[in-house]
């Protein structure tokens, strides 16, 4: 059981609803250094931002298609409850893409003393908040 449980690879690809994917790919893509899909037929209603080969997030468009929760973008503020958090290895270089985006700041760059990283925290344009952190003990106490 426990050399099964070794091999078990777990990889969360979170998905969003949004009002414009071709935006919020733009912005996700710029802010964290990653990419997008190639153009698809489908590109204006779904999309992956990925890293190395790996799904970071997942985008598509609110009303598109009769799928639950991703109807309905007026019955409740978008991510409440949902913080899309990713830890950069290069959180300089990503807090200066967040300035070239002109994100929203809710938090500037801070230190979190418990994990001991560095955090910002953002507005995405439909206004989920996404927090860029360090990796954890990156700053000594």
């Amino acid at each position: 059981m426990a050399e099964a449980a070794k091999e078990l690879k777990i990889k969360p690809q979170p998905l969003i609803a949004v009002s414009d994917v071709r935006v919020s790919s733009r912005w996700y893509c710029t802010l964290l250094g990653a990419e997008g899909l190639a153009e698809h037929p489908h590109r204006t209603g779904y999309d992956r931002i990925s890293c190395q080969g790996e799904i970071l997030l997942q985008l598509h468009a609110w009303d598109l298609e009769d799928h639950p929760n991703l109807v309905s973008q007026d019955a409740v503020p978008p991510g409440h409850g949902v913080l899309l958090w990713f830890e950069v290895r290069d959180f300089d270089l990503a807090v200066e893409r967040a300035c070239a985006l002109g994100a929203e700041r809710i938090m500037d760059p801070h230190v979190n003393p418990a994990p001991g990283h560095r955090e910002i925290w953002l507005r995405d344009p439909d206004g989920y908040v996404v927090v860029i952190a360090g990796p954890d003990g990156e700053i000594q106490a």
